[in-house]
């Protein structure tokens, strides 16, 4: 089992950014897959979480209204589209795998990517 994310980079403000995970290992809509954030000291974030179908998608409030996900279970990906992009969205973004529905909670998920660096600067 293995999710490798992708699609990080240095953003200006106002900017996007689409992040993928590409997952292998699993039936391809096994999973439910939630995307997070850490920074230095600070405790994983819930970002965006998307169903086993892709009917069903969830968003933590600092990023509602800005980013979407979506996923194409014949590819086995799944992305996260930011746009309108802050300074407070730098970041170290990891997706994660789940069966059993979207979580909020980190601890929740059994599978782990790598995760990729966002970084919003002008």
């Amino acid at each position: 089992v293995q999710l490798v994310e992708s699609g990080g980079g240095l953003v200006q403000p106002g900017g996007s950014l689409r992040l993928s995970c590409g997952v292998s290992g699993f039936t391809s809509d096994y999973y439910d897959i939630g995307w997070f954030r850490q920074t230095a000291g600070k405790e994983r974030e819930f970002v965006a979480g998307i169903s086993l179908s892709g009917s069903r998608t969830y968003f933590g409030d600092p990023v509602a209204g800005r980013f979407t996900i979506s996923r194409d279970n014949a590819k086995n990906m799944v992305y996260l589209q930011m746009s309108l992009l802050q300074t407070e969205d730098t970041a170290v973004y990891s997706c994660a795998a789940r069966n059993g529905g979207v979580s909020r909670n980190s601890n929740h998920y059994t599978y782990w990517g790598q995760g990729t660096q966002v970084t919003v600067s002008s």
